[in-house]
């Protein structure tokens, strides 16, 4: 593998954990409703953890309440009581088969906790960029000591490899800073 492949390599897989992390965050709630807030539910189903998208139909009955039809009987009590004990702070209300999930008024103590949970996404994010880079420095020293490449481009690569992953942390301070200003907006 030459030093431009494994630059390029880098590249998309720092692209694919921003992209990762933009997803991690999109479920983090804001104060709307969103049924992607549900995404990371697991509900038990017939002994086995499943993500409740695959047990039930999420929709919004307005812009602060979300859904969930379950798609079996049975489900309801399950899918409540999965809602409750995830760490998202919601208190979901059955009405016949439909299960109600209202979305709390965050209160300023809630959007400090929030602000906190995306910072540490963000530096998950980091992380996964920095282990990218020990990699890829890591290939291109394989390439020097088989002599496929000289110390000269190592030195190269290595600042290259940093300049992507500055680039790259930066956007995930960016992105963690604008998700903060959402959730600490009124």
């Amino acid at each position: 593998m030459a030093i431009e492949e494994i630059r390029k390599n880098l590249e998309s897989k720092m692209d694919q954990s921003i992209g990762a992390f933009k997803n991690n965050l999109g479920k983090i709630r804001t104060g709307r409703a969103n049924p992607a807030l549900l995404d990371s539910v697991q509900v038990d189903y017939y002994g086995a953890l499943v993500p409740l998208s695959q047990v039930a139909n999420l929709s919004l009955l307005d812009s602060r309440t979300v859904s969930v039809q379950p798609w079996e009987k049975g489900m309801g009590a399950k899918i409540e009581k999965a809602i409750r004990d995830s760490d998202l702070g919601l208190n979901p209300s059955s009405m016949g088969d439909l299960i109600r999930v209202p979305m709390p008024v965050m209160t300023e103590e809630r959007r400090r906790e929030l602000t906190k949970v995306v910072r540490g996404e963000g530096e998950n994010a980091k992380i996964a960029i920095r282990n990218l880079r020990r990699d890829s420095n890591e290939a291109v020293k394989k390439l020097v000591k088989e002599k496929l490449a000289s110390e000269d481009d190592q030195k190269r690569s290595e600042a290259d490899i940093q300049k992507i992953t500055d680039r790259h942390i930066s956007e995930v301070d960016r992105l963690v800073a604008s998700k903060e200003q959402d959730i600490m907006a009124v």
